[in-house]
């Protein structure tokens, strides 16, 4: 057990917050991300939106990631909190009762929650990118008619496996991306955190000043920018990392239909992509999505930590209404007791 103030986040609360986290960054990050699939599989120098269909296309595709928003991030925060207690109380139980939180821990289970979340993102990823290539209506391309239309046809065609098309790829993708955006996270928000409480300090100490707290969750102001600074720095360092294996899942996944399996093997769409257009190639789109990132990531962990809070603060499934949860990092911290 643990002691009211370090009651650890419930399974139900990752659920709830890590749903509306997601939902708002797909809003935001949608219109950044079709571009992207663009880039990624055209030959264009620059694919115009308006042989798509105009500005609007670029929200085409929203349908599948908002949908599933909400079971995406929940999943990957509360596989990242299931992973995170059992590392705690394994470590608990081999170290004689410390545990650390180490950089180790963060990329393990952040790995583990990318895995798991591939499980959803993989379908969802194969109809959104199919639907974001497609031109306007009319067009001889024009094959699907929305999200609904392009998973019947595809499950009618190539049944299930169809839909995890690319999934080899998403998986070598995600794995190690989000163990890496865990630890970035972590690290970079120790560091401005720890910076900027530095600082506090100071400023108390000289001028007779004290941390100022914002209305919105009882958090310090500099915590919330902390969590936005690392979320940006995150998001973008480890797409950075793992760029080339989406261009090449992007290219999998919007293949013909009745393409044979050896032509859309990883290895062989990698080759085939460097042999046609050289292997910078493989980092098409890379600027449009870091900017992408920054808006995106910088929203997702404040908007979670805040939601967490809130749901916290009101008592909702627990029995303390007045918890004072922490950050993501410290909510996902096993704290023991000798009780335990």
């Amino acid at each position: 057990m643990t002691d009211g103030k370090d009651t650890p986040v419930t399974a139900l609360q990752d659920l709830i917050a890590g749903g509306i986290a997601g939902s708002i960054s797909v809003f935001i990050g949608h219109p950044f991300d079709t571009y992207k699939v663009r880039l990624q599989t055209s030959i264009k120098s620059s694919p115009g939106t308006a042989a798509f269909g105009g500005v609007n296309s670029l929200f085409r595709g929203m349908g599948p990631p908002l949908s599933t928003a909400v079971a995406v991030n929940a999943l990957m925060f509360s596989s990242y909190g299931a992973s995170s207690r059992i590392w705690d109380d394994y470590f608990y139980r081999r170290n004689n009762g410390t545990v650390e939180n180490t950089g180790l821990k963060s990329f393990a289970c952040g790995a583990f929650a990318g895995a798991c979340q591939a499980i959803i993102i993989c379908p969802t990823d194969h109809i959104k990118c199919r639907l974001q290539v497609q031109h306007g209506i009319g067009c001889k391309d024009h094959i699907f008619k929305g999200p609904l239309d392009a998973t019947h046809k595809i499950l009618s065609s190539s049944g299930v496996r169809g839909l995890y098309r690319g999934f080899c790829c998403t998986m070598i993708r995600d794995v190690p991306a989000f163990g890496l955006y865990f630890y970035a996270y972590d690290s970079v928000k120790r560091s401005v955190t720890n910076f900027l409480e530095a600082r506090d300090k100071k400023r108390a100490n000289g001028i007779g000043g004290s941390t100022q707290y914002n209305q919105l969750g009882d958090q310090p102001n500099h915590s919330w920018a902390a969590s936005a600074l690392a979320g940006c720095f995150s998001g973008a360092i480890s797409w950075a990392s793992i760029y080339p294996f989406d261009v090449i899942k992007s290219r999998i996944q919007t293949l013909p239909i009745d393409v044979p399996l050896e032509k859309r093997r990883m290895l062989y769409v990698g080759r085939h992509i460097i042999s046609q257009h050289g292997w910078r190639f493989l980092f098409r789109g890379l600027g449009v999505t870091l900017v992408r990132a920054v808006p995106v990531n910088g929203i997702i962990f404040p908007v979670y930590e805040f939601t967490l809070i809130q749901l916290r603060k009101t008592g909702f499934t627990s029995e303390d209404k007045n918890l004072q949860e922490p950050t993501f990092t410290q909510a996902h911290t096993h704290i023991h007791t000798p009780c335990n």
